[in-house]
């Protein structure tokens, strides 16, 4: 595997850190350090030509002492569960410093949807709710959708725990499309709550986005929207990269006058994958994927996979570079964040910069509950409302105890989730 930390690994000793300065006795190190609860169980699918293929699906309950679970589903190519526990750990971070009252989980296939027909994509969705079922719902444990699942597989996950159980129960998951119980804002919200986090940032450094530049690594739901708000902001993205399941690489996409949103967004599909060779057409120059941390921007902006800020890395970021946003979860190793720091960028963690979707998962789920639905005005006017309070909130805090962000949101969070499970009487 290429050698890269293991994910899992890094949220524990990312939460032994913030132990360590909280001085956590030991039964609250053992309780917050690995989940509550997991899932594991075995899927069966009948395939489009009738044989019967096995797939491995997961829940994780990390943590919910300040409210029921939320956490994404998604479609994990790699074969461990260790990125599961990892991001269920991370969302319990993110939704207590958001002061959002929910813990964090996450679950889902080790599967490529790629290699899936619509009718298996189906059946493997409704398999998975049935296996884990009583264990799910409103009052327990929240889904929504994460990398490469979409409000169509939330769907037909929500139609199999209405059956199942014999009532409407809209509350039971989110990222469900508008008009079935989806919340507007709610696809454009991680990316616009990356940029809503640059903007206050680039405030206190005195620059401002106007007239900016960024270079952003993906080009997926995230990615495009973070794109489309910069741009409306008066940023300019002069280069994106995207991942091509046909030759199983990627590819950054230049343009030095600034990437053309509409013309780029034509040529891609729904897992963010760029035509290439009508890119070029447009006039784009197509780099090796990696390229994309290269590039003379004043913004760099992960936004698709783990792990893609490493110690080598780093030291090819171009000197101009003064901040570097977090909208992709763990995109960024220790060792890479301590080389970070002494080069001077500014490191918005993630568990505030792609906190959007999780914010407005929350707001959906409200929505749900009460069978009342906001408009998208309203849905994007609290989003920065939350965002911006979050920001301030940690950005105080960090400079109150002189802490990089990143740790000072970690320390926040655990300490929260902490006095909640004290409170309760668990430890």
């Amino acid at each position: 595997m290429s050698g890269k930390p293991n994910p899992y690994e890094v949220a524990q000793q990312q939460f032994d850190l913030a132990a360590d300065v909280l001085g956590l006795d030991q039964a609250v190190r053992d309780l917050l350090r690995s989940p509550m609860r997991e899932y594991h169980f075995s899927i069966p699918v009948r395939m489009d030509d009738g044989t019967v293929r096995i797939f491995r699906g997961f829940r994780i309950q990390h943590n919910d002492a300040r409210g029921p679970c939320k956490g994404g589903v998604r479609f994990q190519t790699q074969d461990t569960v260790d990125a599961f526990r990892a991001q269920a750990m991370w969302t319990t971070w993110k939704c207590a410093v958001l002061d959002l009252p929910l813990g964090g989980s996450m679950g889902g296939f080790l599967c490529d949807p790629h290699d899936l027909s619509r009718g298996e994509q189906e059946r493997l969705c409704r398999g998975w709710v049935r296996q884990i079922a009583k264990n799910l719902g409103p009052l327990i444990d929240v889904p929504y959708p994460d990398t490469m699942s979409s409000d169509q597989h939330m769907l037909w996950m929500l139609d199999e725990y209405e059956v199942i159980f014999g009532g409407k129960y809209p509350g039971f998951i989110t990222g469900k499309p508008v008009g079935i119980g989806g919340s507007r804002g709610r696809i454009e919200s991680t990316g616009y709550g990356a940029i809503i986090a640059l903007r206050e940032a680039l405030k206190e450094l005195g620059i401002t986005i106007k007239g900016s530049s960024a270079s952003i690594q993906g080009f997926g739901n995230v990615a495009r929207h973070a794109v489309k708000l910069f741009q409306r902001m008066g940023g300019h993205v002069t280069c994106v990269s995207s991942w091509h399941q046909g030759d199983q690489t990627s590819y950054a996409f230049r343009k030095k006058t600034g990437i053309i949103f509409d013309e780029l967004a034509a040529i891609t599909n729904t897992y963010g994958e760029i035509d290439k060779e009508k890119a070029q057409d447009f006039g784009y120059e197509i780099l090796p994927g990696d390229q994309w941390i290269e590039q003379d921007v004043d913004i760099l902006i992960p936004a698709a996979a783990g792990n893609q800020v490493s110690q080598s890395s780093v030291e090819r970021i171009s000197s101009r570079v003064k901040v570097l946003v977090e909208a992709a979860s763990g995109p960024t190793t220790p060792r890479a964040e301590e080389r970070l720091f002494e080069k001077g960028l500014l490191v918005i963690p993630d568990l505030l910069a792609n906190a959007g979707g999780v914010i407005c998962s929350y707001y959906e789920q409200v929505q749900s509950n009460d069978n009342y639905y906001w408009s998208k005005e309203d849905i994007l006017g609290q989003l920065d409302s939350t965002m911006t309070a979050a920001y301030f909130d940690l950005r105080d805090f960090a400079k109150a105890n002189g802490l990089k962000m990143r740790d000072a949101a970690l320390i926040m969070a655990v300490d929260r989730v902490a006095q909640a499970c004290g409170a309760r009487g668990w430890v």
